[in-house]
């Protein structure tokens, strides 16, 4: 690969995009930023009526919260001309022609078809009516679909994850590529911008393979370079369900609102289905620099979102006070009290979101968790509870003072005034935790 190395995301603004159509977005940007190539973001908008600009914006959004920057954007609609053209050079080399059956009729024919243990592609039908019947069709349907008429041969190709493809064309269908309406399909305006805007590589899922294949042909036949293709696998949920189930919860905007870093996010994406472990990287460059292609496996790929929170955790862990100072302010902890807080919490969330608990347990209290055999022993100890502001010293202070009058040492004596204090059988160092703690003595 070189600096001249193109590659796209062209992503339908007609939903949120979610953790499938990251996979895309991400081996295309990589594959760009390794070779100093260039990242297109090309919107997939020729459908009018499911496309909406909140979902263009929620595309940009997404992926600059993820540090994924485009080089520049495209929108399919503005070059619907550019289609029409090719369209029109189709024609006139006979590889373009209308048809006319319906939804009811071209179902009957497959049925029939795999009746008779045949594969269920169209039959070309179209391709023998004369002139009149094509009008007296139209004047009875209204315009026809559009069909590229493939050439029957092998399609191969070098694929850069399955490796060597062969597709025969004679067991595919003439793919439509303009609808009745005369709404420009992907197929072709895909073909026409990846010829047009240089595109030397594309990264795509294998439930693309077959249109590969078709889009291969098109572009030869209008006179383009067939770029690199790579076919990366499919997710699947931790047990092998189909994801596409559960991709309403994993959009990247709900994993976001979630708390998920998105340097976990990334960490994960760029390893998952490959050979190499998974592993954090807190820096973009890292992830350019590592990323290999050809060690992605075609086998599908089990994704499971449980997986981010310990790299998130472990990524929070690496940020210093700073990086996270605007978080701590929102929560009202006072700027003297900042760094004390990061400091006891840091390496005991999982997401930012979980600090918001932490605060409530300083200022408001944690609902205390004390066994009956402990309530006596713990009334004495809080009794024993010193005067004044906590310090660091208040905890060994006031656990020595408690020992001398209860005789409980150890686990015994420690763990009961943790729970008491906290809720929680495990935490932050107590000794460090002790002076952010402002409703304790209430319980006195």
């Amino acid at each position: 690969m070189s600096d001249n190395t193109i590659t796209r995301f062209a992503p339908s603004p007609t939903g949120w995009i979610h953790v499938g159509n990251l996979r895309t977005a991400l081996m295309n940007y990589l594959i760009a930023r390794k070779a100093g190539g260039t990242f297109i973001l090309r919107i997939d908008d020729t459908d009018p009526n499911r496309s909406k600009e909140e979902y263009v914006d929620g595309i940009k959004r997404d992926l600059d919260w993820l540090g994924l920057h485009w080089d520049r954007v495209e929108r399919q609609s503005l070059r619907l001309e550019k289609y029409e053209e090719a369209a029109q050079k189709l024609r006139e080399m006979d590889r373009f022609y209308e048809a006319f059956e319906t939804p009811t009729e071209l179902d009957l024919k497959r049925k029939k078809q795999l009746n008779m243990g045949k594969p269920p592609v169209y039959d070309r039908a179209a391709l023998k009516l004369d002139a009149a019947e094509r009008d007296a069709l139209r004047a009875e349907r209204g315009p026809g679909v559009w069909r590229f008429k493939l050439l029957q041969e092998r399609i191969v190709w070098d694929d850069g994850i399955l490796g060597d493809v062969s597709i025969d064309g004679a067991s595919v269908s003439d793919p439509v590529l303009i609808r009745g309406d005369g709404q420009i399909l992907y197929t072709l305006a895909s073909v026409v911008d990846d010829t047009e805007m240089g595109v030397t590589h594309v990264v795509r899922g294998s439930d693309h393979v077959t249109n590969t294949g078709t889009q291969i042909q098109i572009m030869q036949a209008l006179g383009g370079t067939v770029p690199q293709f790579a076919h990366h696998s499919l997710l699947t949920g931790p047990q092998g369900e189909a994801l596409s189930k559960r991709l309403g919860t994993l959009a990247l905007k709900d994993l976001r609102e979630a708390g998920i870093a998105p340097q976990a996010l990334l960490s994960l994406m760029s390893r998952l289905g490959s050979s190499d472990p998974v592993e954090l990287r807190t820096d973009m460059q890292t992830l350019i620099d590592g990323f290999d292609i050809s060690r992605f496996g075609s086998a599908p790929t089990k994704f499971d979102a449980e997986d981010l929170k310990p790299l998130t955790a472990h990524y929070l862990q690496t940020l210093d006070l700073e990086d996270v100072a605007e978080d701590i302010r929102a929560l009202g902890v006072p700027d003297d009290q900042a760094a004390r807080f990061w400091s006891v919490t840091r390496e005991n969330i999982t997401t930012l979101h979980d600090l918001e608990g932490w605060w409530k347990m300083f200022t408001q209290g944690a609902e205390p968790v004390i066994d009956d055999e402990d309530r006596e022993f713990i009334a004495q100890a809080m009794a024993l509870l010193p005067e004044g502001a906590f310090t660091d010293e208040t905890w060994s202070t006031w656990t020595a003072q408690v020992k001398e009058q209860t005789g409980r040492k150890g686990k015994s004596l420690f763990m009961p005034l943790r729970k008491a204090l906290t809720g929680q059988a495990h935490g932050p160092e107590m000794a460090t935790l002790m002076p952010l703690l402002q409703v304790v003595k209430a319980r006195r």
